[in-house]
C-alpha cells in the first residue's frame, strides 16, 4: 500500500463513522449537549469537516467546498463564510442547527473528496513539501493532512462519545 492509499483509506474512516453515527438519531439527540456542557454530535461532525475543508483549501488554493456546494443553504448553518468552529463559545455551539442528520456526514464526505483529488493532483515526494514555517520543525504537506484527517477522526469519535450518552447508543466494538 503507497502512501496515497493509506492516506485515502484514513480519510474514508471518519466519514464512514459519521454515517453510521446519525443513522436513525432524532433531532434532540443532534442537537443534545451532554450536562447542557460541551459540543453536540452536530456540532462535532459539522467541525470536523470545516476544519478539514479549510484546511485542504489552503493547501491547494481552491474554494472550500462549503462555497462551492452551497453547503450553507444544505445545512441550514448560517455562519460567516470562513468560521470552522474555533473558538466558539457556549452560544454559538448552542445555536448551530441542521434539519437533516445526514447533511453532516455528506458535507464531511464532500471534504473528503476535496482531498482526495488534491492526492490525485500531486506526485508522492509533494508530501514532503513544507507547506507551513510557523512551527518548529516546520510543517510539511503530508504532516498537514495527517493532522486534518487525525482532527476529523478526533471529533467523530467524540461524536459518538456523546452519541452514547444522550442516546444510549454503542457501535458495536
Amino acid at each position: 500500500m503507497d502512501a496515497f492509499a493509506v492516506l485515502a483509506d484514513a480519510a474514508h474512516r471518519p466519514v464512514d463513522s459519521a454515517n453510521a453515527l446519525v443513522r436513525g438519531l432524532d433531532l434532540d439527540a443532534l442537537h443534545a449537549r451532554p450536562d447542557g456542557k460541551g459540543n453536540s454530535i452536530a456540532w462535532l461532525i459539522w467541525h470536523a469537516g470545516r476544519q478539514l475543508d479549510s484546511q485542504v483549501a489552503e493547501l491547494t488554493g481552491r474554494d472550500q467546498v462549503w462555497h462551492t456546494g452551497d453547503w450553507a443553504s444544505r445545512t441550514g448553518i448560517h455562519r460567516d463564510d470562513q468560521e470552522s468552529g474555533f473558538g466558539d463559545d457556549d452560544g454559538e455551539v448552542e445555536s448551530l442547527r441542521v434539519s437533516d442528520p445526514s447533511v453532516l456526514p455528506a458535507y464531511l464526505s464532500a471534504a473528503v473528496d476535496s482531498l482526495l483529488h488534491h492526492l490525485e493532483e500531486i506526485d508522492e515526494s509533494a508530501l514532503d513539501d513544507v507547506v507551513d514555517t510557523r512551527w518548529d520543525p516546520p510543517v510539511t504537506r503530508g504532516v498537514r493532512l495527517v493532522s486534518v484527517i487525525d482532527d476529523a477522526v478526533a471529533h467523530v469519535a467524540q461524536a459518538q462519545y456523546v452519541r452514547g450518552i444522550v442516546a444510549d447508543w454503542s457501535i458495536g466494538y
